[in-house]
């Protein structure tokens, strides 16, 4: 088995899915996680690839958000679609990344992406508020590299 099928159990992996769809309750902004063993390029380089390969730079109101994990390299980013970078200031992500860091640390990974993933939909709710015409228009499932 390689690391990222020992990373998350099928019922961890349904727990998150099932955070994305709390997430996006109360915002349009779209989440997605995606988890493989490593990177030969640059982390943030890596996950704008991965963004752009899952189409979510293609939604309506590109506020897609993308939680980008390297299992083996031990990395992570949090990559935001330009909708969001035009109306959020630099320092946006800093609660959604502590989360995911501290609970990393401890080896709690899902309880991370968990808490990480509803972080993100409430920071998103203040610019990207739900409409009641809004659709999901992004898959919730986690992919893998």
């Amino acid at each position: 088995m390689s690391k990222v099928e020992d990373f998350l159990t099928a019922n961890e992996e349904l727990e998150i899915v099932n955070a994305i769809v709390e997430a996006e309750k109360n915002t349009s902004g779209e989440i997605r996680v995606h988890i493989e063993p490593m990177s030969n390029k640059p982390h943030f380089e890596r996950a704008q690839e991965v963004f752009h390969y899952l189409k979510m730079d293609n939604t309506k109101e590109e506020n897609g958000v993308l939680i980008y994990i390297a299992v083996h390299d031990k990395k992570f980013v949090i990559y935001g679609d330009k909708g969001i970078n035009r109306v959020v200031p630099d320092n946006f992500w800093d609660n959604t990344k502590t989360i995911l860091e501290n609970h990393f640390k401890k080896g709690d990974f899902k309880q991370g992406i968990i808490e990480g993933i509803l972080m993100a939909g409430k920071e998103l709710e203040t610019h990207f508020p739900w409409q009641h015409n809004n659709t999901n228009e992004l898959s919730n499932e986690v992919s893998k590299g």
